[in-house]
């Protein structure tokens, strides 16, 4: 059966001066920074979203989310193109781009989807 995803949101993730960083990329970029009560995320509105992680020593860069309507299908077309698995957060999915880099499958959370979504056979 047929599903959608597309890019839905870039993470910056940052380790350090968090707070310098959202206010560097709101500026940057244009858009006004939503910091969210956790202190782990920064939101900046927009399609596509960009958001800043705070995360742990040795984690810092960007990733992307991949947006779909059928996580375990998507995961599936990914592993297929060479994407490795890590791990599993909640209701998302870590995987691995050949050449190292991790981004992640989440299941539709944006208030713009289905826009610019790519059907998959």
């Amino acid at each position: 059966m047929p599903h959608r995803s597309r890019v839905c949101a870039i993470f910056f993730d940052s380790e350090s001066e968090f707070e310098t960083s959202a206010r560097f990329w709101g500026a940057a970029l244009g858009r006004t920074p939503d910091f969210h009560a956790d202190g782990k995320y920064v939101t900046l509105k927009g399609d596509p979203e960009f958001n800043l992680q705070h995360v742990k020593s040795g984690h810092q860069g960007m990733h992307l989310d991949i947006e779909t309507d059928d996580v375990a299908a998507e995961i599936s077309r990914l592993e297929k193109l060479g994407a490795r698995k890590k791990y599993d957060i909640e209701d998302w999915t870590v995987l691995e781009a050949p050449g190292g880099h991790a981004f992640c499958v989440v299941p539709v959370y944006t208030d713009s989807w289905p826009k610019g979504a790519q059907i998959w056979p």
